[in-house]
């Protein structure tokens, strides 16, 4: 089966990302594959949970933040590949002006909630990098721990909620200017 890293192709028998535009593949180990297997060792319950009175981005934490967004890539790749399906299904001649209409309208939405989806991948992707290079859950901006539970509500967060809001006054200033 494949799946859809970015704008490239990843073929997950063969591990390799193929690029749809280019001839061969490249020698790119697939980044879902890799994630997947590569933290299979660390065990997490259930219904574990990051609580505050541990170490910062241990282990287990730092698993269980890798599970749950491949959990949430999963869903939106599964997403992407039924409406592909339906699109795919659901070309037709319809006679009726209007009907043509509304079934534009309906696709051009779906085109656009796909493509806000297409974002929201390669921004799990960056997190995912991020928790293999060791620097999930730190801001971008300060260099301190962002709250476990701004993290477990918005786990692409790159910024702590203060600096956030400091970046978000920010640019509110200047878009006024």
């Amino acid at each position: 089966s494949a799946c859809l890293v970015g704008s490239e192709m990843c073929i997950r028998d063969s591990f390799y990302i193929e690029a749809p535009n280019q001839q061969e593949s490249l020698n790119t180990p697939c980044y879902l594959e890799m994630s997947l297997t590569m933290k299979s060792e660390t065990i997490l319950d259930a219904n574990y949970r990051p609580a505050d009175d541990e170490p910062f981005m241990n282990e287990r934490q730092t698993e269980y933040f890798r599970r749950k967004l491949l959990d949430w890539k999963a869903d939106l790749m599964e997403d992407t590949k039924d409406t592909i399906e339906g699109m795919q299904e659901g070309a037709r001649n319809i006679p009726d002006v209007a009907d043509r209409a509304s079934e534009e309208t309906d696709r051009a939405l779906e085109l656009r909630t796909r493509d806000r989806q297409r974002k929201l991948v390669a921004k799990i992707d960056q997190a995912l990098r991020r928790i293999d290079e060791g620097e999930f859950g730190y801001c971008s901006a300060t260099g301190e721990p962002i709250s476990l539970k701004r993290l477990d509500a918005r786990p692409i967060a790159t910024m702590s909620l203060e600096a956030q809001e400091r970046h978000e006054r920010k640019e509110k200033v200047h878009r006024d200017d």
